[in-house]
C-alpha cells in the first residue's frame, strides 16, 4: 500500500467488518444500560471505577466506528450511504449510554466526591460533568434530542456543505470550485485576483437567499437550545465546552481589538513594496515575491522532520510513523473531501491526517498544521479516551506551534527579498487567525444578538461594519465584500468557534517566544507534558505549567508583542 494514503487497517480490515462491530455495539451499549441504569447511586467506589472504564470503553470503541466511516466518506464522497448508514447505528449505540452522565449528575454533591475522590485519573473529566449539570434535560427529553438532531442544526449544515460542493465559480473559460476560486486570491496577476474576487461575490450572491436561510435556521436552533438548557447567552455552551470564562474571551477580544493598528500598519507597507496607490480587498493575498518554485512532497517532508527534529526528535519520530504508516492521504482526487484536518481517531490505531497536497509553499505549512495536530493527538492518548478530546482552546496549540517551527526554519538562510516574502505570508496566516476570528466572533454576537429572522441586508451590514474594525483605512472593503460571510463553514457547523483560534495563535506566540529567548531550559520536555496531558486538565491548569497567567488581562500583551516585532522586522526589511 502507498504511504501516500490511508492505511484503514489499524481500524478495521473492511466495511462488512465496521458494520458488525457497530451492531455489536448496539447490543452491548443496551446491556450496559440495563446493568447500571438506575443504579449509580448504590455502587461501591471500585464498582463505580469499574462501570466508568466499561462506559470509556464503550464510547472509544463507538468512535473507532465513526472514524472508520467518516475517513472512507472524507477519502470518497461517493461512499454516502454507507456513512449514513454507520452514523444510524452510532447513534443507537450512543442512546444506551446517554443515562450515564445524566445519572451521575443526579447524584448528591457528597456521592459525587466521593466518585471522584477515589479515582484521580478521571477526577478533571468527572468534575466537568459536573458544571454540565444545570444545562441537562430529563433522560427521556435527551433522548428525543439525539434523535432528532439530524434532523435540525445538523440537516441544516449537510444542507451548507452539499451546496458548496455542488457550488461552481465562472472564471474565464472554467467552472472552479469553491477552493479553486479562493486560491486564486492569493495569485501575482492583480487582474486574475480581482476577477476571482467578482466571480465568488457573483456566485454567493446568487445563492444568498439559500445561504441566509441557513443562518437563521442555525440561530433559531441554537436559541431554542440555550432556552431548554437554561444558558444566558448563545455564546455561554461554547465557553463551557472550551472550559473558558466569558471574561477572558472578552479580555481577548479586547485585546485584539485595541491592536488592529499592526493590521493597518503591515497593508500600509505591503502597499508600497506592491506599488498601488490603492489596496483593495483582492490584493490582501497578493505575494510580494513570485518565485514559481514547486516544493514537492518529498522535499516537505524532510523540511518538517528536520524542523521538528531541531525541536525535539519525538516530534520527528511522531512524524516519521505518520509518513511510513499510513497516516496520511495526501494528494486531492476525485470525489475527496477538500481542506485538510487531523482527526484523533483511537488509541488502538493512530490519528488520520487529510492533505490536498498541490506543491505550493503554503501546502509545507499546512502539512506542518496537520502533524501538529496529530502529534498532540497521538501523545494524549496515554491519559485515556475520556482525557484525551481537548477543549479548542488548546486544540489547536500545537498546529500553530508547528507552523511556527517550520517557519523558524524555512526562513533561516533566504535572501532578504525572499525572505521579506515570507514574512508577509507569515504576517498574514497570524492576522488571518487572529484578528479575523476575532471579527468573525464580534460579527456572530451581532447576529445572534438580534430577534427574529435577519434579512441579507443585515447580515450584510454587521458583516461590513465588524470587517471594516480590522483595516481602518489600510483596505478598501468594495461592495460586494458585504457578502463574504456566506462562505464561512463555521458560523453554520460550529457557533463561536473562532475565537478559540485567536486564542491558540496569541498562547503560541507566548509560547514560542519563551522557547526563543532560551529563559526556559526545560521548555520541550514541559511542552510535552503539555500535549501529553490532552484534557485531563484545565486550560488554565495547562498555561501555569509555563508560569503564564490566562485569566490577566497582561497574558495577552505577550502574544500581540510578538506580533508587534514581526510586524517591526517587516518594516525594517
Amino acid at each position: 500500500m502507498s504511504t501516500n494514503s490511508w492505511d484503514f487497517r489499524a481500524l478495521f480490515a473492511s466495511n462488512e467488518e465496521c458494520e458488525r462491530e457497530a451492531d455489536s455495539l448496539i447490543k452491548e451499549c443496551d446491556e450496559f444500560q440495563n446493568t447500571y441504569s438506575g443504579k449509580l447511586d448504590g455502587l461501591s467506589e471500585d464498582k463505580f471505577n469499574a462501570a466508568l472504564l466499561a462506559y470509556e470503553a464503550l464510547n472509544e470503541r463507538i468512535a473507532g466506528v465513526a472514524t472508520y466511516a467518516f475517513l472512507v466518506f472524507a477519502q470518497d464522497t461517493k461512499n454516502g450511504a454507507f456513512y449514513a448508514k454507520i452514523d444510524e447505528k452510532t447513534t443507537l449505540a450512543a442512546e444506551g449510554l446517554l443515562f450515564f452522565d445524566l445519572e451521575f449528575n443526579s447524584l448528591s454533591d457528597e456521592k459525587a466526591a466521593i466518585f471522584s475522590a477515589a479515582n484521580a485519573k478521571y477526577a478533571y473529566y468527572l468534575k466537568l460533568l459536573r458544571e454540565h449539570k444545570p444545562h441537562q434535560l430529563k433522560l427521556e427529553q435527551e433522548q428525543v434530542l439525539l434523535r432528532v438532531s439530524s434532523t435540525g442544526a445538523q440537516a441544516f449544515a449537510r444542507l451548507f456543505d452539499e451546496t458548496f460542493s455542488k457550488m461552481r465559480f465562472k472564471f474565464q473559460d472554467k467552472n472552479l470550485s469553491e477552493e479553486e476560486i479562493l486560491s486564486k486570491l492569493y495569485d501575482p496577476n492583480r487582474e486574475v485576483r480581482k476577477e476571482a474576487a467578482l466571480s465568488l461575490s457573483a456566485t454567493l450572491e446568487q445563492n444568498q437567499h439559500l445561504l441566509v436561510y441557513i443562518y437563521n435556521m442555525i440561530r433559531a436552533d441554537l436559541a431554542t437550545q440555550c432556552e431548554l438548557r437554561d444558558y444566558d447567552s448563545p455564546e455561554a455552551p461554547r465557553h463551557l465546552d472550551n472550559q473558558i470564562k466569558k471574561q477572558s474571551v472578552d479580555s481577548l477580544i479586547n485585546s485584539a481589538q485595541t491592536s488592529f493598528d499592526l493590521v493597518s500598519r503591515y497593508y500600509h507597507k505591503k502597499r508600497e513594496l506592491l506599488g498601488l496607490e490603492q489596496l483593495y480587498d483582492y490584493d490582501r493575498y497578493a505575494p510580494l515575491k513570485d518565485s514559481g518554485a514547486k516544493v514537492e512532497y518529498e522535499k516537505a517532508k524532510q523540511i518538517v522532520l528536520e524542523a521538528f527534529n531541531e525541536f525535539s526528535p519525538r516530534f520527528a519520530d511522531i512524524a516519521k510513523r505518520a509518513f511510513s504508516e499510513g497516516w496520511i492521504d495526501v494528494y486531492p482526487k476525485e470525489g475527496k473531501r477538500g481542506g485538510a484536518f487531523s482527526h484523533g481517531a483511537v488509541s488502538r490505531a493512530h490519528p488520520y491526517v487529510l492533505l490536498n497536497y498541490t506543491d505550493e509553499m503554503r501546502d509545507v505549512f499546512t502539512l506542518a498544521h496537520e502533524l501538529g495536530h496529530a502529534i498532540h493527538q497521538n501523545l494524549s492518548y496515554s491519559v485515556g479516551y475520556l482525557n484525551a478530546d481537548t477543549p479548542l482552546t488548546t486544540a489547536e496549540t500545537a498546529s500553530v506551534f508547528c507552523e511556527m517551527l517550520v517557519f523558524d526554519y524555512v526562513r533561516s538562510g533566504l535572501s532578504k527579498e525572499a525572505h521579506r516574502a515570507l514574512l508577509a505570508r507569515k504576517l498574514e496566516d497570524i492576522f488571518a487567525t487572529l484578528y479575523r476570528q476575532i471579527n468573525f466572533t464580534t460579527f456572530e454576537r451581532e447576529v445572534h444578538a438580534k430577534k427574529g429572522e435577519l434579512s441579507a441586508d443585515e447580515f450584510n451590514e454587521l458583516w461590513l461594519k465588524e470587517s471594516k474594525k480590522m483595516f481602518g483605512d489600510s483596505v478598501t472593503l468594495n461592495e460586494y465584500y458585504k457578502i463574504w460571510w456566506s462562505y464561512i463553514p463555521h458560523f453554520i457547523h460550529t457557533p463561536f468557534y473562532c475565537y478559540a483560534y485567536s486564542y491558540a495563535q496569541l498562547l503560541v506566540l507566548a509560547l514560542f517566544g519563551l522557547y526563543k529567548s532560551g529563559k526556559c531550559a526545560d521548555f520541550v520536555s514541559i511542552y510535552t507534558e503539555f500535549l501529553s496531558s490532552g484534557g485531563s486538565k484545565s486550560p488554565a491548569e495547562l498555561v501555569a505549567m509555563f508560569g503564564f497567567d490566562i485569566n490577566d488581562d497582561e497574558f495577552w500583551q505577550i502574544g500581540l508583542e510578538q506580533v508587534r516585532t514581526l510586524v517591526k522586522q517587516f518594516e525594517e526589511m
